[in-house]
């Protein structure tokens, strides 16, 4: 199947291209734009677009950082357009096609859900507030237009990835090396996480499952707190865990960026993928940690 893939460089795009490649994907990478003068995001004119080569299934993976530096004004205009305006481009860029994909993937985040204490939230809970909750909305609406062309579209509402080749992970494992590792606010807020592992395989089951369309969690069944992430990441690295990072110190340090990520409570449920059949292959957070670890 030939596949189409935006965002190929980042830590789910790399896995993605190597493990669909082994399983006999054709894999086309679609670039930023790099001409500065230019009103593009993407650089489509290297893509041919005639009806005999034409692409079975478009992964929509790119999107600016958004835990990469503290967010400022300029930081979320960054943040949201390339989301929501790089989307749109791409939609119309589709739109254009003689031929159409089959399928439609478009990365999104639990962050739709916003900060919902111990809710269990599967994908028919409504959306939360906060910039990140209004960025995944609209990020998703962007594709409305692509279900009335008959694609089927699927919102990929990644929870936290856990990798051994960068993420999130890699940036916890400095602090807690230098034994300053420890629980952010009080510990309770539940993350969502899945392991880069399943990414991989859940992205090749949903293109190839035809009933599945809509959002869907990319998370584990075992969602974990931020106070049993923190001791489990101890233990695989063999370092204490007794520093304690207060709430008010991570506002003061990340400001708004603190109270939506690093404070915030997701508790979501792959509701979609489980009753699709799905079979995980991570869902001991132990035992995935080593692993990276292990393998990083």
């Amino acid at each position: 199947m030939k596949t189409l893939i935006t965002g190929s460089s980042g830590l789910v795009g790399n896995s993605l291209v190597e493990s669909l490649f082994s399983k006999g994907y054709s894999i086309q990478c679609l670039k930023r734009t790099q001409d500065a003068s230019s009103k593009h995001f993407w650089n489509t004119a290297n893509l041919h677009t005639g009806s005999n080569d034409r692409f079975h299934s478009v992964i929509h993976l790119a999107g600016e950082n958004v835990a990469s530096g503290r967010w400022t004004k300029i930081r979320k205009s960054l943040i949201f357009n390339s989301r929501v305006e790089g989307t749109r481009e791409l939609v119309d860029y589709i739109s254009l096609l003689p031929v159409k994909p089959k399928i439609f993937l478009s990365a999104s985040a639990v962050g739709f859900y916003g900060n919902r204490g111990d809710e269990l939230l599967d994908e028919d809970s409504s959306p939360g507030d906060g910039f990140l909750a209004e960025v995944c909305k609209k990020w998703e609406n962007e594709t409305k237009p692509l279900s009335n062309m008959g694609i089927r579209v699927i919102h990929l509402r990644f929870g936290m990835i856990l990798s051994p080749n960068g993420g999130p992970l890699h940036k916890m494992i400095p602090p807690f090396t230098m034994k300053v590792g420890g629980v952010v606010g009080n510990g309770k807020q539940f993350i969502s996480w899945i392991s880069i592992r399943d990414v991989a395989n859940i992205v090749d089951f949903l293109i190839k499952t035809d009933q599945i369309s809509g959002p869907v969690n990319v998370v584990t069944p075992t969602p974990t707190t931020n106070k049993d992430l923190t001791k489990s990441l101890g233990r695989a690295l063999n370092c204490p865990t007794l520093f304690k990072v207060p709430g008010f110190m991570a506002k003061l340090i990340f400001g708004q960026m603190a109270d939506e990520m690093l404070l915030s409570s997701t508790r979501a449920t792959p509701k979609v993928l489980l009753d699709g059949g799905y079979q995980f292959i991570d869902t001991s957070l132990d035992e995935t940690l080593t692993y990276c670890i292990n393998n990083s």
